[in-house]
């Protein structure tokens, strides 16, 4: 599909393009075509990606090229509706949002529905149990049957388990010191499922405790309370960190966290996330976001390519993590990291905000 075509498939939606700044941002980009062969070519595959959060960022773009990859070589046009999560003023404009990704599907017809992370499980995906379209999720952190989606015959996916205690591991390799750790979420719902898996995790981490798990909902009290940790723990996990209100009640972007962390704290600290690493944390076995998007690309070409109905393919988390140290956070901190972790870690050098 062209991009007047495009804009013809809005103006029938009565959505002027004008208006997409306003409203959750489309992005269309057509996949690589095969060369004409002797044989019948590949039938041509429309995908629609419908991402709870937006564009650029590492963690959605992340997948969507891994999905990309899993998918392969085939003739696929894929629209993406961003759904602008961390961003959004609450669960009204959310209904919104999904509303229209709702109208988007009904009128586009995808093949094939790709949908990342919790939002687009909530606000469109659980509407579509049991339908014709098949739907393939990744990154989701809560169990797939709190959005109906087990035992439905047209949705699978890839869930999202951070690796909590190989990441708690890899901050004692670099201070091995660490014994008490505060735990920071916002008070985003998809933190729930993570919370639980940290606390049923802490049976392998003998010698640590944890001495806090605070739920914060400002910027201000934030900073109050990684002022107290520096005498309470040895170390904090940077969970949730995206709703933290300012004096307007607008979202602090975690990016200005971070970098207000990394400047005002000296204890080490954790994420599950590569990008949180970029920003300052000292270190994290992070989620990858590649293979989130793999994994859903494979499960998309057994699906297309291969005629399997997405009730066959098991829901499953991925497994591999990445192991990533800011170096410039432990010359800060003036931790010397061991040569052995370097050589095997992804090694950030400077802070995103001095490059």
């Amino acid at each position: 599909m062209g991009i007047a075509t495009g804009a013809a498939l809005y103006r029938s939606l009565g959505v002027c393009l004008v208006l997409l700044l306003l409203t959750p941002t489309l992005l269309l980009s057509t996949g690589a075509v095969l060369a004409a062969s002797e044989a019948e070519p590949d039938p041509s595959y429309r995908i629609l990606h419908i991402m709870s959060h937006h564009s650029p960022w590492r963690w959605t773009d992340g997948q969507l090229r891994g999905f990309k990859e899993g998918l392969g070589e085939v003739d696929a046009e894929y629209l993406v509706f961003q759904m602008d999560a961390k961003r959004a003023s609450g669960p009204d404009q959310l209904e919104e949002k999904g509303r229209e990704a709702r109208a988007l599907i009904e009128t586009w017809q995808p093949d094939l529905v790709y949908t990342t992370d919790d939002e687009a499980q909530r606000y469109v995906a659980r509407h579509y149990i049991n339908h014709e379209i098949p739907f393939v999720f990744s990154g989701v952190n809560k169990d797939p049957r709190t959005y109906g989606l087990t035992g439905s015959r047209n949705h699978t996916g890839v869930m999202e388990h951070e690796h909590f205690i190989e990441s708690v591991r890899l901050l004692q390799a670099i201070d091995p010191g660490i014994e008490r750790l505060a735990v920071v979420f916002d008070d985003a719902e998809m933190w729930f499922p993570v919370h639980q898996r940290m606390r049923d995790g802490m049976a392998q981490l003998p010698g640590v405790d944890v001495v806090a798990w605070d739920t914060i909902l400002t910027f201000a009290d934030y900073q109050r309370k990684v002022a107290a940790y520096q005498e309470t723990a040895d170390a904090i996990a940077l969970i949730g960190i995206f709703n933290f209100k300012d004096e307007r009640g607008d979202n602090v972007p975690y990016q200005e966290v971070l970098r207000w962390t990394a400047e005002n704290s000296a204890l080490p600290d954790l994420g599950f996330w590569i990008d949180r690493v970029h920003y300052g944390t000292l270190a994290s076995m992070t989620v990858s976001e590649r293979e989130q998007g793999l994994a859903a690309g494979r499960m998309a070409r057994a699906i297309l390519v291969e005629g399997r109905s997405p009730s066959e393919i098991p829901m499953a988390a991925t497994t591999k993590g990445l192991p990533v140290i800011s170096l410039a956070r432990a010359n800060r901190l003036g931790l010397g990291v061991p040569s052995s972790l370097l050589l095997s870690a992804q090694v950030i050098q400077a802070f995103e905000w001095e490059r």
